[in-house]
């Protein structure tokens, strides 16, 4: 019982942690030594806090790098854009999903059978399970991530299992995200945020933060959001409840963070995906349409938390540590229609599911300066370790005798279960995930500074375990390690020009064969499948100048790849993807914002089972992708600005022998913001948008799931109406 409660501290007892340190450090804070504060937004438990705003204020010109810590863009041999706050609020973004259509390399889609958000990155998909908060994997809700909570969203382009250790929910080999939550800023904050969407959707939300105590040594910073009604697709409505708490208090040689985090989110009627028919791909159908049957419903609760300390030893050398833990829990009741005919006809069951997840994860590290000779070092030391317990179980009604049409949608009773496994109301162990790693890293400057090599090694182990959700039986197990490395190299030819080069190799852990595809049972369901490599080289430029920005990166990429064939769950191949991306970003001219830039992937199978579809595409990765955003502040009116994008996605193929093909697509969104003093120091900030300005009708996405190629429909033009008040 005491090894148990040591593992799995509750989310309380981080708070209580947090809140005492504080008490105890404001004691200390009083001694003559102590140095005046300056706290940036979002100040965390690091000494270079957080990187500024680029010019226009919509991306960062730094973030996160994983182990390596926060760095500047221009000093970095990898591809990172974090995009702001400012932009989260200026555009009205709800999820981080909604957040990511700004980058020209990400698209959204959809989980297997589920509602749940993922981000398909380079060609591959990351999932949400593998969201990083504040630099700890696996915290975050799984279906669907709320932005209100945070300060920044941190996208790094390409394989990272050096830099972040391995997912441990099985992806981000394309590219990781991590989510930096908000925390109180020198000045004390009271906003109040209200909106409305088409469809009845209201919102409401606060934002409040203070620092106090000797020289403002401490901050607290809370956000809460109440989300309700239906959306813009008949018949689908959604209620989301999410509340986070961030405290930090720092000294001159001490640093602390802690966050707690809770939210319900909660879809009726979700509007399902579709499965093509061997010959054909359906025809849209009107966006409003909702093929979903009534009783269907997708609920998921999390409570989460992480807290964060570093400690500066002396001039050179920095301690850091840090801890987290998740307790969710979601449930699911689907129908998701696969198609008969090109009429719209298709068939679809039920299935059901109850998850619950337990996560604990942490890290410790040093970091340090110094030089030999000429060659200045900054090195870091880390180890980290990551548990997760998955409890579940479902059922399922089979059979292709439910028939429904998706142009023409009818209700139909819900039917009862003929197949399953596990307890429902009470879900036995599924799956347990232990993740270890040891990392070194050595980042060497030469030649004052303009030439920066990096190199380093982690050494990671991963056990997994599987369990028969019906009786608790042991299904499977594996424990295996590999050791991933790293190779980076920065010149800055001049200070506003870097060049830079990265060898690095993503690991992931070995897939779970899944309970079901096209709607049957799979053979071997449940059986684990050994971890493996992907060895990602990328060269690329960056080029900064006044305030406008750039940067090119041309990668390759050799991965893997499973999937479901003949209702088995194997590895059957090797697909290599290369690409272009080309990004821009900031302020060239006074008052005119723009940010966005278009991507080339090229994603073929290079090697098949028995030869079969190879050098054929993979599925679902478009060759080309392109978005570009601008605002513009109206002359002569203060306050006004406008603002438009444009998001190009070309056609995908949507089955291995590259017989069917899902046509391109363009989407236009425009908004408008207007923002005004009010009296008595209160800024009242109205806003506008439209999204799909032309209500275009298109598969927004083909698969998600590795094999799977599930047709994601487009949103309705929406509109959204918001105002929020600062004082």
């Amino acid at each position: 019982m005491k090894t148990s409660f040591v593992l799995r501290p509750t989310v309380g007892a981080i708070a209580l942690w947090a809140a005492a340190s504080a008490v105890q450090a404001q004691t200390a804070a009083s001694a003559p030594t102590m140095e005046t504060v300056t706290v940036e937004a979002s100040a965390d438990a690091s000494a270079e806090g957080l990187a500024k705003p680029f010019a226009g204020g919509q991306v960062a010109t730094g973030g996160r790098v994983g182990l390596l810590g926060q760095q500047s863009n221009m000093d970095t041999p990898f591809h990172l854009t974090s995009y702001t706050n400012a932009l989260i609020q200026d555009q009205q973004a709800k999820s981080v999903g909604e957040v990511l259509l700004n980058d020209p390399s990400v698209r959204l889609a959809r989980g297997f059978g589920n509602f749940q958000e993922i981000y398909i990155l380079r060609g591959q998909p990351m999932y949400s399970d593998d969201i990083a908060y504040n630099g700890l994997y696996g915290l975050l809700p799984r279906q669907y991530v709320a932005s209100e909570l945070f300060e920044r969203v941190e996208v790094l382009h390409g394989a990272s299992a050096f830099l972040n250790g391995a997912a441990p929910g099985g992806s981000n080999l394309g590219g990781s995200i991590n989510l930096v939550p908000k925390r109180a800023s020198n000045e004390a904050l009271n906003r109040v945020d209200v909106g409305v969407r088409s469809g009845g959707q209201l919102s409401g939300a606060v934002d409040l933060s203070r620092r106090f105590g000797p020289d403002n040594s401490t901050g607290v910073r809370l956000n809460a959001v109440r989300r309700t009604g239906d959306t813009a697709i008949d018949r689908e409505s959604r209620g989301l409840t999410a509340v986070g708490v961030g405290l930090d208090w720092r000294s001159r040689d001490v640093r602390l963070s802690a966050d707690v985090g809770y939210q319900k989110d909660k879809l009726k009627a979700g509007r399902p995906n579709v499965t093509p028919a061997a010959g054909f791909i359906p025809d849209v159908p009107d966006n409003k349409t909702n093929y979903a049957q009534p009783w269907t419903y997708s609920n998921a609760e999390d409570v989460f938390g992480s807290a964060r300390a570093e400690w500066d030893l002396n001039d050179q050398v920095t301690a850091w540590a840090a801890g987290g833990i998740k307790r969710g829990k979601e449930q699911n009741s689907l129908a998701n229609p696969t198609m008969v005919s090109p009429s719209g006809t298709a068939n679809t069951g039920r299935f059901d599911n109850h998850r619950e997840d337990d996560v604990e994860t942490g890290e410790i590290g040093l970091r340090g300066r110094f030089a030999t000779g000429a060659v200045k070092h900054q090195v870091v030391a880390s180890a980290s370790w990551f548990r997760h317990e998955e409890r579940g179980a479902w059922a399922m009604f089979s059979g292709g005798n439910f028939p429904i049409n998706i142009y023409d949608p009818v209700a139909s009773a819900r039917p009862g279960t003929n197949l399953g496994s596990g307890d429902l109301s009470n879900p036995l162990r599924s799956g347990d995930t232990r993740l270890q790693s040891y990392a070194l890293a050595d980042t060497l400057a030469f030649y004052d500074d303009r030439v920066l090599l990096t190199l380093g090694l982690r050494h990671q182990t991963i056990e997994q375990n599987s369990f028969s959700n019906a009786t608790g039986a042991q299904t499977g197990s594996y424990k295996e390690s590999a050791t991933t490395p790293v190779a980076g190299l920065v010149f800055k030819a001049t200070p506003a020009l870097s060049l830079y080069a990265n060898y690095v190799e993503g690991l992931i852990k070995g897939e779970v064969a899944p309970t079901t595809a096209n709607s049957l049972p799979v053979a071997n369901a449940g059986q684990v499948f050994s971890p493996y490599k992907a060895k990602q080289k990328e060269i690329g430029v960056k080029w900064q100048q006044g305030g406008l920005g750039a940067s090119a990166a041309l990668y390759t990429m050799d991965k893997p790849v499973s999937y479901v064939q003949d209702q088995v769950f194997g590895a059957y191949g090797t697909t290599r993807y290369r690409g272009l991306e080309l990004n821009v970003f900031g302020e060239p001219v006074k008052g005119l914002r723009v940010l966005g830039g278009v991507t080339f992937t090229d994603a073929k199978l290079k090697t098949t089972a028995g030869g079969v579809n190879q050098g054929n595409d993979a599925i679902g990765v478009p060759r080309r992708q392109l978005t570009l955003g601008g605002e513009w502040d109206v002359p002569g009116v203060q306050g006004l600005a406008l603002n438009a994008r444009l998001i190009h996605t070309s056609s995908q193929y949507a089955n291995a022998a590259n017989t069917l093909k899902v046509k391109d697509w363009t989407r236009t969104d425009l908004g408008v913001r207007y923002l005004m003093d009010i009296g008595n120091d209160r800024l009242l900030t109205l806003r506008a948008r439209v999204d799909n300005v032309f209500d275009k009708q298109y598969w927004a996405s083909v698969g998600g799931y590795p094999g799977s190629n599930y047709l994601v429909q487009s949103a309705p033009r929406t509109f959204v109406i918001g105002a929020s008040v600062d004082f």
